[in-house]
């Protein structure tokens, strides 16, 4: 059996009918992620790769307390963002420019002006940010970048531009902050080199150059192993750049000397 994940295209409003190599859109229609089925061995994590043309709703999520408080499951979701590609002056959005109170989210929400109070970052490719639960967040038109998340489809959207969609305030407001972002859970990535992006408390998260030398901290347990711009092979398995590959520890895994990789591990 092949060890690398099954891809499922979802089709989203604000998704694109063009899409970055090596990933192709069924013509005419508007693909918006590419997920990547989670093996049951990590059915804690979700690995996507999402391309916009349009601006995503205003959203945030719950943490596993609140998500069980709410009768919406077990498992919340926090996530983590790696910018891959983004055309001049695309931006997300990730808190809020000053504190807000829940009655002034809620009635921003209602209004529309919740899109001019967050407070809107300008992205290349390399800028990583981590997302907690409770922060309010969009994404902008123009970005292509790759999510790790806990596996959780839990989303309460804020506020969607006048699309219809359903709209979750009430349980928004339960669990947003009305904060500014915290500086700590963005960085610029270097183009080489090995970094830690994420060391819990859900997940793991290590951009490799060539084999790993710091990476003591996945054992040789199960995890997934995301290519960027070159082959890996696990247990003798080519896996191109694009795909996503379950490896059933680092030792069974072959790496380009040079090349890029995404290795993460539920914690």
């Amino acid at each position: 059996m092949s060890a690398a994940l099954p891809i499922r295209t979802v089709e989203k409003v604000w998704g694109r009918e063009t899409l970055p190599p090596p990933f192709e859109a069924p013509a005419g229609k508007r693909i918006g992620e590419i997920w990547f089925e989670p093996p049951a061995q990590l059915d804690e994590l979700l690995v996507k790769y999402l391309f916009t043309s349009e601006k995503l709703s205003v959203q945030v999520h719950p943490d596993d307390a609140q998500a069980q408080a709410l009768g919406d499951g077990e498992r919340g979701k926090e996530e983590c963002w790696l910018v891959i590609d983004a055309e001049p002056g695309a931006t997300l959005g990730i808190g809020f420019d000053r504190e807000l109170s829940a009655d002034e989210m809620r009635a921003a929400a209602r209004n529309g002006s919740i899109e001019g109070l967050m407070t809107w970052h300008e992205v290349e490719a390399g800028d990583f940010f981590y997302i907690p639960a409770g922060t309010v967040h969009a994404i902008g038109p123009g970005v292509s970048l790759i999510e790790v998340q806990q596996n959780c489809d839990i989303t309460y959207r804020l506020y969607d531009y006048g699309r219809p969609r359903e709209l979750h305030l009430e349980s928004g407001m339960e669990v947003a902050k009305g904060e500014p972002y915290g500086t700590a859970h963005r960085r610029k990535v270097p183009p080489q080199g090995e970094e830690w992006l994420v060391d819990g408390p859900h997940f793991r998260l290590l951009r490799s150059e060539g084999k790993p030398a710091g990476a003591a901290a996945f054992g040789n347990a199960p995890l997934l192993v995301i290519p960027l711009d070159a082959e890996v092979t696990v247990n003798g398995e080519t896996v191109a750049p694009g795909g996503c590959v379950l490896a059933p520890g680092l030792s069974a895994v072959g790496f380009a000397p040079a090349g890029l990789a995404l290795l993460a591990q539920p914690c």
